[in-house]
């Protein structure tokens, strides 16, 4: 209750749930952890109660698989002494690889559960980084929203309508949208078709109707571009300073050995690949090639507001030309 107050009592570790400075001292009680993992010199992600390991393993590098399972036991050694316990139901290995190479090295991973699967904050990540998992999420989500959605349709209005196709269709087809850049678009396909669904549910335009300007008068910009989108105001972010450092490490600015016209108009270096399936597909060369394919004025955008609302201009009108 409210006019209630429980006793006081002395907290000799761990964190009280519900307290307003619980996510502060959590993350200051696991603040050790990363100086026990940086000791193996293994990267980590750290996101709440969740931290994750990620390392560059050959099928031939018994060194490497070894820094992990040490560092591994160290944390658990770690998180016994500090009253925690690592829920090894929880702890998953994800090897992500040729299929060939990657029973190579689960066959050294054989005391951990091994997954071809797993979830990143709501993201599905695969083995082989297809993305078809995730995007099947999104689409199997999607439709079931809309089905919803379109039963109650003769009830709402327009603007109420388009209010929940934004809270649960398009907010899916956006969240982390930027890790489907490169990707075929026979893949993506499966997510246009519940974005054009959503619109006709929405126009209460018939199936055998035309799609393309049914997208136009609602102003929403097909998948593909929303992937382009994010991608782009990523690499502005990087580009001026705003964005993480591990994205702003993977752009390089152009900067040609002697002055020429083209040394001030906010280029990138696109990087040489070896592969298409992967490399093409990676940040630091799918950003870069869209970046430098945009207007010069829309890369000198003098604020991230201003270059949104640009984009989007660009992007519709390459859309809908």
């Amino acid at each position: 209750m409210d006019t209630c107050s429980s006793r006081v009592f002395d907290i000799n570790c761990g964190v009280p749930q519900g307290s307003i400075l619980g996510p502060l001292l959590f993350n200051l009680y696991m603040l050790p952890l990363g100086d026990v993992i940086r000791r193996h010199g293994v990267c980590f992600h750290s996101y709440a109660d969740d931290t994750q390991l990620y390392i560059a393993v050959s099928p031939d590098d018994e060194e490497s698989v070894n820094t992990l399972l040490k560092c591994i036991l160290d944390i658990e050694s770690w998180m016994a002494e500090n009253f925690l316990q690592l829920n090894q139901d929880k702890t998953e290995v994800l090897v992500i690889g040729s299929e060939d190479k990657r029973e190579i090295v689960l066959s050294k991973l054989k005391n951990y559960k091994t997954s071809q699967c797993v979830r990143n904050l709501g993201v599905i990540f695969d083995s082989e980084m297809t993305f078809i998992p995730q995007i099947k999420n999104i689409t199997k989500t999607g439709f079931y929203h809309l089905k919803n959605i379109a039963r109650v349709r003769p009830f709402l209005s327009l603007a109420s309508t388009e209010v929940l196709m934004h809270a649960f269709i398009t907010s899916r087809l956006d969240y982390c949208n930027a890790l489907l850049s490169g990707l075929p678009r026979t893949r993506i396909s499966n997510l246009q078709l519940l974005q054009n669904s959503a619109a006709r549910v929405l126009t209460r335009t018939r199936g055998r109707e035309h799609i393309t300007p049914v997208l136009r008068s609602l102003h929403w910009l097909p998948v593909q571009f929303r992937i382009d989108f994010k991608v782009l105001l990523l690499v502005y972010k990087c580009f001026y300073g705003l964005g993480p450092s591990y994205l702003s490490d993977m752009i390089l600015k152009y900067e040609p050995s002697r002055t020429l016209r083209s040394s001030d108009t906010g280029l990138l270096v696109i990087p040489k690949v070896r592969t298409k399936t992967y490399d093409e597909a990676s940040f630091s060369f799918y950003g870069p090639r869209l970046w430098n394919s945009l207007p010069e004025s829309l890369r000198a955008a003098e604020t991230v507001h201003v270059f949104k609302g640009r984009l989007k201009t660009y992007l519709f009108n390459l859309a809908f030309s």
